[in-house]
């Protein structure tokens, strides 16, 4: 939507800071061209446990050794956001492994909603995925100037992979999600975007190869 500030105005076509939200969540899709038979992986809980925030937590201001973490709120932005470890497992080529990796990719995601930063997930996304590129261009837009974005964490409610090689030489990982409200805010009260919490679930597929030592993920799409 186009903005009404006295900065210069915002393309129409602007997606917002639901950014993967809009694009991988909501957003229809053509599906995957890899190995069909993949979409027949059951799905089951994530058991993967996620790995504690360095101590030295990486946010969109430097934290003081005592700096609280505090969640993005109507009046202001996320303070001090911890950034993501990934995992031992996630760096194995191995189901579970493949598994632990999807998840850490989408904390990544989540840890890009509240800080603008689209660095981390960027460093293991591969330049042509498409809707990885959507996501940075719109995670900028959301932190213009002095605007912030306000919830939208995507939550994982099981996944699922066969593991087995696509003819491109990718593995493919079938997910359940579930994003939370989020809106574009900026000061003075301004909400510039907004999209209520969706109790439905979504499923998604990702495609990641495996390459030297780690994953890149190569494709994310609505099934």
């Amino acid at each position: 939507m186009i903005r009404t500030s006295a900065r210069s105005a915002v393309p129409a076509a602007r997606l917002g800071a639901l950014g993967l939200a809009a694009i991988l969540v909501l957003g229809g899709c053509s599906g995957s061209s890899g190995d069909p038979n993949a979409e027949a992986a059951e799905l089951s809980p994530l058991t993967s446990e996620r790995a504690e925030p360095t101590e030295n937590a990486t946010s969109s201001a430097t934290p003081s050794p005592t700096a609280t973490y505090k969640p993005a709120t109507a009046e202001g932005a996320a303070e001090n956001v911890p950034l993501p470890v990934m995992p031992e497992l996630a760096k194995e080529e191995s189901a579970e492994g493949l598994r632990a990796f999807g998840e850490y990719w989408f904390s990544l995601v989540n840890y890009g909603f509240e800080t603008g930063d689209s660095a981390p997930v960027m460093e293991i996304s591969a330049q042509d995925c498409e809707r990885c590129n959507i996501f940075y261009a719109n995670l900028e837009e959301g932190y213009v100037n002095d605007d912030w974005i306000h919830g939208g964490k995507i939550n994982i409610n099981s996944a699922g992979t066969q593991f087995v090689k696509t003819p491109q030489g990718r593995y493919q990982l079938l997910l359940s999600i579930r994003q939370e409200a989020v809106a574009n805010r900026g000061p003075n009260g301004k909400v510039f975007f907004e999209h209520p919490i969706d109790k439905t679930t979504t499923a998604q597929i990702m495609e990641a190869t495996y390459v030297s030592d780690h994953w890149v993920v190569n494709l994310v799409e609505n099934m």
